[in-house]
């Protein structure tokens, strides 16, 4: 598949960005990132691709190439952006959704939203944050209010290659190209020749408002799409891991046709990991 092309917007007031891959009337399918991730981290699971599709993957507000909005980032505005996206690149036809990590929340609570707009969903470990309980929003709600009066900033590199290297030393299952392609997606040069991150550094700042699950969930219950959640095995960071089993079946109970697949040898940012495996599931799943 070729390289992608680059699309702007104007959506709900901020200036989006979108990157698309394949040719116009071939049939859509939407990859929608994760937090601090970026659109073009999808292109290793775009080129495994065997079908002929027409790939969309926005920059999330504040992420990649699009720009940030003048306030804070709350959740239900992601919805919001999505709903826009959908009546751009899809709006006569229910659309293919595969989401990854933050992408996977947006992908899920958006099908139970809108579930007429929806033929097909894909969560990569988008299945939610660690529960909270109401106590826990007096120490979020201080930590919010005390971070409101600092300025948030990334670290900043020598070069895009040092920045790669510190890739590699997190996740040793990039190989040297993957992880400079990965750097080159989430980093740009300043005019000073230091290497930053493009995203928005206030997405470093604590949210104020609790993961409720359970408001979640009622909305999953509303998703009549197919749905696969894809877990990889050796995922570490992801807050499904703090349930019981229980707890977990509850998650996946919520959804009325619910299937799931494992990746191997794969943390969770699968897409990096086996971009291969992460592309047949999919292309099983909704094609």
């Amino acid at each position: 598949m070729p390289e992608s092309q680059s699309n702007f917007h104007e959506i709900n007031g901020v200036r989006y960005h979108a990157r698309s891959w394949g040719e116009a009337d071939a049939p859509a399918l939407f990859l929608l990132h994760g937090w601090m991730d970026a659109s073009a981290s999808f292109q290793f699971v775009v080129e495994q691709l065997q079908r002929n599709w027409r790939v969309i993957a926005p920059d999330w507000r504040g992420c990649g190439l699009s720009g940030r909005p003048v306030g804070g980032y709350w959740f239900p505005d992601y919805y919001a952006d999505l709903d826009a996206l959908l009546e751009l690149y899809s709006p006569d036809e229910p659309a293919r959704l595969v989401g990854h990590s933050m992408g996977g929340v947006i992908a899920c609570t958006y099908s139970g939203l809108r579930p007429e707009r929806v033929a097909r969903l894909v969560s990569l470990e988008g299945f939610g944050l660690a529960r909270t309980r109401p106590a826990d929003a007096v120490p979020r709600l201080r930590n919010w209010l005390n971070e409101l009066k600092q300025t948030q900033r990334f670290r900043s590199y020598t070069s895009i290659e040092s920045f790669a290297a510190r890739l590699r030393s997190e996740n040793p299952r990039l190989d040297d190209s993957r992880a400079l392609a990965v750097a080159h997606a989430w980093a740009r040069q300043d005019s000073e020749g230091r290497v930053e991150l493009r995203h928005d550094p206030r997405h470093k700042r604590v949210n104020p408002v609790l993961f409720r699950l359970e408001e979640l969930m009622a909305c999953w219950r509303e998703c009549t799409a197919p749905t696969l959640w894809v877990f990889a095995r050796d995922s570490k960071g992801s807050g499904y891991l703090n349930d019981t089993p229980e707890q977990l079946a509850e998650r996946k109970a919520a959804f009325r046709d619910y299937h799931e697949a494992w990746i191997e040898d794969a943390g969770h940012m699968m897409h990096h990991d086996q971009p291969a495996a992460v592309a047949k599931l999919i292309e099983d799943f909704v094609g």
